[in-house]
């Protein structure tokens, strides 16, 4: 009978979600688009469907709630090469404090090469290179209010750079995670990411030098105003469960509905297989009706293997593909100790 009730559960939150795409698309309306990169492979591999799993420390980006899970210190660094000649780096450090709850600290930074600057008069460049950059900072804290209830925070600082111009902009996260002892224990939970200012752009390229008088000898020194734009605004709601749990072997199953506030909603779905918490196998689906998606399947490997008695290395590769972007590549190297 909780079997069945619990199915239901998740089914009317399918039914729930998939009511709800009939929206209008805003892609490409927000700014920062650094936070929308998904982070680590093992979430990755499971196509995204983390929100209720978020046991490790990169429940710091799909739900900072989950960091309550960690009973230890733990270390985590991910550097992918992306599309388009993009690179992503995102590390991480979050430590127990007993009562107190978990507190930890994260930093991600985006680049990409020079490119050309082109303009009307010359298609083929000018000369000169620019590049682009975002940085991302924050902290993060977490506890469990009840034996089965945890809640958590992020307060984020973010700082875009384009060629002469950046921007500015601060943001917090909110998670909630709440296990209920069915199913070898299922898993509920939410959170709304990157919630805080708006962005906007200045520098001395927005400065345009205006003649005047007579033989244009006067120059006058005029600042563009540009736009301000929203963060890119996501809630997440996740369900979990483990439907198989041995002595030997767990198979753990994922599904996560998001509702971002510049594109149309889509679905997570995902699994990871383990056997003696070892050796890992995910297999998951990315962005699942989601409107001119380019994300699909994803696959991975995990290691999690005990270098001295109190240190844990975790090592783990995740397979994304991307469509006509082709396919990405994940690795990352963490340390519990």
């Amino acid at each position: 009978m909780k079997k069945t009730y619990a199915l239901l559960i998740i089914l009317f939150a399918l039914l729930f979600v998939y009511d709800g795409f009939a929206q209008t698309n805003k892609t490409g309306t927000t700014s920062a688009q650094v936070l929308k990169f998904n982070v680590g492979p093992r979430a990755i591999g499971m196509g995204g469907a983390f929100t209720a799993i978020a046991d490790d420390i990169t429940a710091v980006y799909w739900n900072p709630g989950g960091t309550a899970n960690i009973n230890k210190n733990e270390a985590f660094f991910n550097h992918t090469s992306l599309f388009a000649d993009i690179s992503y780096d995102f590390a991480a450090f979050a430590t127990n404090l007993s009562a107190i709850g978990t507190i930890g600290a994260f930093v991600s930074v985006l680049s990409m090469d020079d490119m050309k600057v082109r303009t009307i008069e010359n298609p083929e460049g000018t000369g000169e290179l620019f590049n682009y950059s975002t940085v991302v900072m924050g902290i993060n804290f977490s506890r469990y209010l009840t034996t089965n209830f945890a809640i958590g925070f992020n307060v984020k600082y973010i700082n875009e750079n384009l060629w002469h111009m950046s921007s500015t902009g601060f943001a917090i996260d909110i998670g909630t995670l709440y296990k209920i002892p069915i199913l070898n224990e299922l898993r509920i939970a939410s959170s709304v990411s990157n919630f805080g200012t708006k962005m906007q752009l200045s520098g001395r390229d927005a400065t345009v030098i205006y003649s005047s008088g007579a033989g244009n000898e006067n120059l006058i020194n005029s600042g563009i105003e540009l736009d301000k734009f929203d963060l890119p605004l996501i809630f997440r709601f996740g369900i979990s469960a483990d439907v198989v749990k041995t002595e030997n072997s767990r198979l753990t199953i994922g599904v996560d509905a998001i509702h971002p506030n510049d594109n149309s909603e889509y679905l997570n779905t995902g699994l990871e297989y383990a056997w003696n918490e070892i050796v890992h196998f995910r297999a998951g689906y990315n962005s699942l009706f989601e409107v001119d998606s380019e994300k699909g399947l994803t696959l991975g490997f995990g290691l999690n293997y005990r270098i001295f008695e109190l240190v844990k290395a975790k090592i783990d590769y995740a397979y994304q593909d991307f469509g006509r972007l082709k396919s990405v590549h994940y690795f990352s190297v963490g340390i519990v100790f």
